[in-house]
């Protein structure tokens, strides 16, 4: 009869204040021949504190093989309440006859909650691998298990037709623990705008707004700035590309057939001796078009009917290097009740047509570009990775941290601001009913080159101009995170035949184009991985969506909101069909009312606080760089974007109005509302 084989084990619970259960534990070590029944770990002398070490000795009757596994499984003690629980690791040492070890301590991590609702959890010991490189049959299984176990628990349901779906769960509950996060900062002190929430009504003056923007927003210097320079045509540029939405203004070589501009129009303001079409063909021609706002119904705020535009805006950039509106014309239908307003038209007409491109700029910035772009994307990604990847998988564990927020914050984004008398529904323009219009829409104009940062700026135009610290940024960050992913991308498939052999990676593939956006073959994206260098880009585009790009559209919000006619959340009357009618009070009338801007503002306030464990990016909470070479890999890009950091610093010090949303060190790790 084989000889009894003892093991010293050592569970260790975080140290978190609320990481400790009341709880029984339950073990048992799984090995490549044999298991151990299920011993109890806590008693009456051994509990699960918070940061306390509870060692227990294991015996195993018949030989275990190579150790693979431990099973861990809460018990509800009974007249306690069920409390979940935080197990940092497990340790175990196989002791020898004289009581001594023999072998190195094996640590299994955990690393995450546990509740007595999950039954049998199983932790791995050993290092992140693809499943060809599995040598245990348990352990393939093991896998398998997980994912069947996680497929069951996360399901996918449609949000809205024609754009990337989401989970399939009805309270915050059904997540787990793990799948929460700490919550958002507290929010910049807005108190003297509390008092005007129940104000419906218009403004009355613009010294009435310049006495609530005194109040509320005298210390943000981003702010002043923009109220002081936003009715100058340099600065409207300017936002174009480095306001909240850097994605909608592109390079054009063609007019819009359904702009009626002509070249003797447009002559006064291009360069001496110039014309439209040389300017045009010398690329400095740029075009903002907001054509998937056409035909959309406006909503009725306060019980009055707000209106919308889809306007075409033509900016030229000049030999100093500003861009500069140059025409605008509010609907894409032309028309004699369609006029395309000029610079050389009255003051009050030009401003207005301006601030009706940004009126329409916020509808597509807080739905697409924002909402769509890094929270839907971050979702999808999400899902699917919890669904077919398994933890022991190395993008598993690469992509989750980027990623896992994303399902408590949009679930409660759908349950408050996208719902029934939520914000879109009472404050803004474009409103909910809207909503399943715009994101199908958004959704099909999202190509595989749009996530994709150097060939979007490329195609956009974006990367040869010197005021774009947008695009300066976003190439920089963008070329530092794939050097990183491409690294770990090599550091687990050795070539690319392991690519093409791994079912797991192309079954995650799989989930996102199946749940993903429409017409996914035709928009470019990828239908099967050959190279590890197509699955290297194709994650740096998840992992920039969901951290620097929403970075610069979700902290740079409130900045250029504050100053209410910077950005119109909705215009209470329709857009101008004729010159020269409108006054400084007609200017006042087209705002949304006092209650709604306040509102809006509050909320936005609310969504640019950072997280309280705010985790900057590429550093990682996660126990995922567990040996010599994940920790080089991870100092190598936290160095890059410390460079970045600086040299952004550096850039910023020397400009009037600096941009430091694609700082490093304010990315956060994750998407946050």
């Amino acid at each position: 009869m084989a000889s009894c084989q003892e093991f010293e084990v050592t569970v260790h619970t975080s140290p978190g204040p609320t990481c400790g259960t009341f709880s029984h534990l339950w073990l048992s070590l799984i090995g490549s021949e044999g298991e151990t029944p299920p011993i109890r770990v806590t008693d009456g002398n051994s509990h699960l504190l918070p940061g306390s070490v509870c060692p227990v000795r294991v015996q195993a009757s018949s030989p275990l093989g190579r150790l693979i596994l431990v099973r861990l499984r809460l018990e509800v003690q009974t007249r306690f309440p069920n409390l979940d629980w935080h197990c940092s690791r497990v340790e175990v040492c196989r002791l020898s006859k004289g009581q001594g070890s023999d072998s190195e301590t094996q640590v299994f991590l955990c690393d995450r909650w546990l509740r007595p609702a999950d039954g049998d959890v199983e932790l791995r010991s050993g290092k992140l691998c693809l499943l060809e490189e599995e040598t245990e049959e348990k352990l393939k299984q093991q896998r398998l298990r997980q994912l069947q176990h996680q497929q069951q628990l996360i399901r996918w349901r449609i949000f809205v037709d024609g754009a990337p779906q989401c989970v399939d769960v009805n309270s915050l509950f059904e997540l787990g623990p793990n799948l929460l996060y700490t919550q958002k900062s507290p929010a910049t002190n807005l108190y003297y705008l509390n008092g005007f929430t129940t104000r419906v009504e218009s403004w009355k003056s613009f010294s009435e707004l310049e006495m609530i923007f005194t109040y509320s927003a005298q210390q943000n210097g981003i702010a002043r700035f923009i109220k002081a320079h936003w009715m100058e045509d340099w600065y409207f540029g300017y936002q174009c590309l480095n306001g909240s939405n850097p994605l909608m203004l592109r390079e054009t070589r063609h007019l819009p057939p359904n702009l009626s501009v002509t070249s003797d129009m447009l002559r006064p303001f291009l360069p001496e001796g110039s014309s439209l079409e040389k300017e045009l063909q010398k690329g400095n021609i740029y075009l903002l078009d907001y054509e998937v706002l056409d035909g959309v119904p406006a909503n009725v705020i306060n019980e009055k009917q707000t209106y919308l535009s889809a306007p075409l805006c033509l900016l030229h950039l000049n030999q100093q290097g500003q861009l500069l509106p140059i025409a605008i014309q509010l609907q894409q239908k032309p028309g004699p009740q369609n006029p395309v307003f000029l610079p050389s038209d009255s003051g009050y007409d030009w401003l207005l047509a301006k601030m009706w491109v940004h009126s329409a700029d916020f509808q597509c910035h807080q739905l697409i570009s924002h909402y769509l772009r890094t929270h839907m994307m971050a979702e999808l990604c999400c899902v699917a990775t919890l669904r077919q990847l398994p933890d022991a998988h190395p993008l598993h564990q690469l992509l989750l941290p980027h990623v896992k927020t994303s399902l408590k914050i949009n679930f409660g984004a759908r349950a408050s601001l996208l719902a029934s008398k939520g914000l879109f529904d009472q404050a803004v323009g474009s409103g909910l009913a809207t909503l399943p219009l715009l994101l199908s829409r958004g959704s099909a104009r999202i190509s595989y080159r749009t996530l994709c940062v150097p060939e979007d700026l490329s195609d956009r135009g974006l990367d040869k101009l010197p005021q774009s610290f947008y695009a300066q940024d976003a190439l920089r960050i963008w070329d530092t995170v794939h050097r990183f992913v491409t690294s770990w991308v090599e550091l687990y498939y050795h070539g690319d035949d392991a690519v093409q052999r791994d079912p797991e990676l192309h079954g995650w593939l799989t989930d996102i184009n199946a749940h993903g956006f429409t017409g996914l073959c035709l928009l470019g994206f990828p239908q099967r991985f050959h190279t590890r260098a197509e699955v290297a880009k194709f994650v740096t585009a998840l992992i920039y969506s969901c951290s620097a790009l929403h970075a610069a559209v979700n902290f740079s919000q409130l900045d250029f909101a504050f100053w209410v006619p910077n950005c119109p959340v909705a215009m209470l009357r329709p857009p101008p069909q004729v010159k020269g009618a409108v006054t400084e009070d007609d200017i006042m009338s087209f705002l949304p009312d006092v209650n709604t801007t306040c509102r809006v503002l509050m909320a936005l306030n609310g969504l640019s606080q950072p997280a309280i464990d705010f985790v900057p990016l590429c550093h990682y909470k996660e126990a995922i760089f567990r040996d010599e070479a994940h920790r080089r890999l991870l100092e190598e890009v936290q160095a890059q974007l410390r460079d970045i950091s600086d040299a952004i610093a550096e850039r910023n010090s020397q400009l009037e109005l600096p941009y430091p949303y694609l700082s490093p060190k304010r990315i956060e790790n994750s998407v946050a509302i």
